[in-house]
C-alpha cells in the first residue's frame, strides 16, 4: 500500500481573505468551492499546488467543529492532514483494530473517505482517502471537483514537500501515527519523520504556546526570489524567510 500527502486544511474565521493571502503571495488560484460542506456549517475554497490542495475552511454559523477548533488553538490554523491512499481495506481493517472512531466515512463517485478521530490519532485531524482510477499526486480527487487543473499555478511554488505536526512529545504521537498508518519512522536531523510517496510528515516539539496540531507546511518553490517579495510587501516574511499565513508555518524549500 502506497500513501502521499494529497491535501491539506486549514481553518480560518475569514476564508476570503484567508485565500487572498495565499493567491497574493504565492500566486495560487482557487480551483474549487465545494457546496457539500455546508451541511458542516462552512464553507470552503481548494487551492491546487501542482497536484495537490490546500483547503481553506471557515465557520459560517456557530456550533460547529471548526469553530470550536479556531477558539481551541487561538485563531486560525492548520486543520487537517489528508492522504491518499492505493489500497483503503488495509487502513480500514487497521482502524479497527486499533479502535479509532470515523469522525466521516463515505464513499461515492469511486472516491472513498475515512476521517479519523483526533482523540484517537493526536496531533490534528488525519484523513486517508482512496481515489479509484487516479494517479497520485496529478490525478482526480473527488473533493476538489473535476475542473480544479485549469486553475493550478506553478509560478512560485510547485508542490507540497510536508507536514509539520507539533505536540508536547513529538515521539510518542509519531509513534502513534507509525502505528495507525502502518509506516515506519525515523529521525532525520533530531526531527521524528514519517515519509510518504510524495512528502513527508514532520512531528516537533510545541513551541508557539498554541497547543498540539498541523503548525505548518513545506513548499517547493520554482520562484523563491517572487514569493519572497510577495511576503515582504503584504507583511508575512518571518526573519528567517518563513511565511506566516492563516496561522501557519510556510517554509519555502
Amino acid at each position: 500500500m502506497t500513501l502521499w500527502l494529497r491535501q491539506i486544511a486549514l481553518v480560518a474565521q475569514d476564508r476570503d481573505r484567508a485565500a487572498a493571502d495565499f493567491r497574493a503571495v504565492l500566486g495560487l488560484e482557487v480551483g474549487h468551492i465545494d457546496p457539500g460542506v455546508a451541511r458542516f456549517g462552512l464553507h470552503n475554497v481548494l487551492l491546487p499546488v501542482g497536484g495537490q490542495f490546500i483547503e481553506i475552511v471557515a465557520p459560517v454559523q456557530p456550533g460547529t467543529t471548526a469553530g470550536r477548533y479556531l477558539a481551541r488553538r487561538g485563531g486560525d490554523g492548520g486543520y487537517m492532514v489528508i492522504l491518499q491512499c492505493s489500497d483503503h481495506a488495509p487502513l480500514k481493517r487497521r482502524a479497527a483494530q486499533l479502535g479509532l472512531r470515523k469522525v466521516l466515512e463515505f464513499e461515492q463517485h469511486g472516491y472513498a473517505c475515512m476521517q479519523l478521530h483526533p482523540r484517537d490519532t493526536g496531533g490534528s485531524f488525519l484523513e486517508v482517502d482512496h481515489q479509484a482510477d487516479s494517479a497520485p499526486p496529478e490525478g482526480a480527487w473527488e473533493p476538489a471537483g473535476k475542473h480544479w487543473k485549469d486553475a493550478v499555478r506553478t509560478d512560485r511554488v510547485g508542490a507540497i514537500a510536508a507536514a509539520e505536526i507539533q505536540a508536547p512529545d513529538p515521539e510518542k504521537l509519531a509513534a502513534r501515527w507509525s502505528e495507525i498508518l502502518e509506516t515506519p519512522v525515523t529521525k532525520l536531523g533530531g526531527t521524528w519523520t514519517l515519509a510518504l510517496e510524495n512528502a513527508t510528515l514532520r512531528f516537533v516539539p510545541e513551541a508557539d504556546g498554541r497547543g498540539e496540531g498541523l503548525g505548518g507546511i513545506d513548499l517547493i518553490a520554482t520562484n523563491r526570489g517572487a514569493a519572497l517579495s510577495a511576503a515582504r510587501e503584504h507583511g508575512v516574511l518571518g526573519a528567517d524567510e518563513t511565511l506566516a499565513l492563516c496561522g501557519m508555518r510556510v517554509r519555502l524549500v
